[in-house]
């Protein structure tokens, strides 16, 4: 059974919430309360599928559900039979350690968003809209993290940026909502053009959009060096990398907070993306050449340094909640780009001529992966609790909150934990990925580790005038009957402390079973028998 089922999981992992997208408006014809089951049943139901398929493609081999599915490390799914023309004019989905890892996220976020949301949008009108634009969000994002061909790559990229969109001005009568939708839909369309311009140059030279096609027979030409700046910058932006970061804290502040959890997927989708096709796609002829790697190193740090102290230097001035949680998912961002680059600038050739990451390069690149995972589930967890403020309130900003800590306990704790995760200090999640960023970049160059650490402390600082102002102090006479918020509210949070609280205190276990598996995907750039390229390239 569950071979079967497996066989067909990467289909059914987009087609599943793009179906529920579709059937939601019907179910909410009968009954809001079954509309709301039927969501959390949709997306349940994927995580499952999700959390299957990664099992079996990063468990040592003994222990797999269907082993023969996985060749090489890599499942493929291939939409329609096969033909004399495979892989390169067929939509493929293509799932191995690096896809298998982002699409963990792709289980947990949507699941604590649709259960969240329950209570969260109960007295919201449109909530049949609603549940299908997150569904639709999901599905697109998930499109993302495993296609194998650039041009469905875009097209996710597009159904995530409309539905993002939308779901960021789902309060039409907040007029800064709407400015955040539309500052979003206009980054997002340029970086949009500029992504589907860099395909065009591929297609036009070698009449091939599959990825590993692409990557077993591209040159590093002038044009091609075109596609790849292009490739950049349009995922850069979508990123939320610096100084293209200024849609992401007014659209994470002003979206509902549910929203916000996913849409913090879909830019990690695009972080994956720009992971993807600089190793995989380009990686052979940017790594190989040990100077150009170098330089290219250098210069991601350079744009990581500036993205954290932007993230952290505007958190310390805001006294919006949502935009200072905004404004710390863009230094977060520039934690996991600062060990790409610093592994990067790592790379050497041996004395038998081969090129490699050095020891702290790996520990670069596991610490910048494991980063991804606990930025999303910490940064998260901030985002939940900023709206449970909201949701008892009415109030975002800090000078017009205090004393809830008395009325709100559960949600206080849900803070601290958030809080004390991505600050990165022990024993949470944000501590284990942020110590090796520290040590990689230390034996690198240890300015960097300093400027890295000085950086936490800042927002260990942002986040505790936070709990001062919201959570202390001196209740606020209107906040006298302020109760906790429901029981969907908590368990939505109460999933991403759990799992912040597990990785904290088994690290170790998740790094060498989900994330070593990522890095070895990314590494295997440099070895001769690339396993991704031969998968595909293979009819696996």
């Amino acid at each position: 059974m569950f071979e079967d089922l497996l066989t067909h999981a990467p289909a059914l992992i987009v087609a599943i919430p793009l179906l529920g997208a579709f059937l939601t408006p019907l179910v909410g014809k009968i009954n809001d309360k079954l509309r709301n089951i039927f969501a959390i049943i949709i997306v349940a139901l994927n995580s499952f599928i999700i959390l299957l398929l990664s099992y079996n493609i990063l468990a040592h081999e003994s222990v797999k559900l269907a082993p023969d599915l996985v060749k090489n490390g890599v499942q493929t799914y291939i939409f329609g039979a096969q033909s004399a023309n495979y892989p390169v004019a067929r939509i493929i989905f293509e799932v191995d350690g690096l896809n298998a890892y982002m699409i963990i996220l792709g289980a947990i976020l949507p699941l604590a968003a649709i259960i969240y949301s329950w209570s969260f949008m109960k007295d919201e009108t449109g909530q049949d809209k609603y549940y299908t634009l997150m569904l639709l969000l999901t599905a697109g994002m998930l499109g993302m993290m495993m296609t194998g061909d650039l041009f469905n790559f875009f097209v996710f990229l597009e159904i995530t940026s409309i539905a993002s969109a939308a779901l960021i001005a789902y309060r039409t009568n907040n007029k800064f909502s709407v400015q955040a939708a539309f500052k979003y839909i206009v980054i997002s369309t340029i970086g949009a053009l500029f992504f589907l311009f860099a395909i065009a140059i591929l297609y036009g030279q070698y009449n091939a959009l599959n990825m590993a096609v692409l990557a077993n027979s591209i040159q590093y030409g002038l044009l091609e060096k075109i596609a790849f700046v292009l490739f950049v910058v349009a995922l850069a932006m979508k990123a939320g990398i610096a100084p293209m970061h200024m849609w992401l804290p007014g659209a994470y502040g002003r979206a509902p907070a549910s929203v916000t959890l996913i849409v913090m997927g879909t830019t990690l989708g695009s972080f994956y993306g720009l992971l993807r096709i600089g190793f995989t796609v380009y990686g052979e002829h940017l790594i190989s050449g040990t100077n150009l790697s170098i330089a290219l190193g250098w210069m991601l740090v350079g744009l990581a340094i500036l993205t954290i102290f932007v993230g952290v230097l505007m958190a310390l001035r805001q006294n919006d909640f949502k935009k200072m949680i905004g404004f710390a998912a863009v230094a977060e961002i520039g934690y996991m780009l600062l060990a790409f680059g610093a592994a990067l600038a790592s790379v050497y050739q041996d004395t038998a001529g081969a090129v490699a990451f050095s020891p702290e390069g790996v520990t670069a690149l596991r610490g910048g992966m494991f980063h991804i995972l606990n930025d999303a589930l910490d940064i998260g967890l901030l985002f939940l609790v900023a709206g449970a403020i909201y949701y008892v309130s009415k109030e975002s900003s800090l000078n017009k909150l205090g004393g809830l800590a008395r009325n709100l306990k559960y949600t206080t704790i849900f803070f601290v934990i958030g809080m004390v995760a991505v600050s990165g200090l022990p024993p949470l999640n944000g501590f284990a990925s942020k110590l090796m960023i520290y040590q990689s970049t230390y034996a690198i160059n240890p300015i960097l580790a300093i400027v890295a650490i000085l950086a936490s402390i800042l927002l260990l600082a942002v986040f505790v005038k936070v709990f001062y102002a919201a959570f202390l102090g001196p209740k606020l006479p209107k906040f006298d009957k302020v109760k906790e918020v429901p029981i969907s509210m908590l368990i939505g949070m109460l999933i991403l402390a759990c799992i912040i609280i597990f990785i904290g205190l088994f690290p170790n276990l998740v790094v060498e079973n989900v994330v070593q598996p990522a890095v070895d995907a990314l590494q295997a750039v440099l070895d001769n028998t690339n396993n991704y390229i031969a998968a595909v390239l293979g009819g696996a």
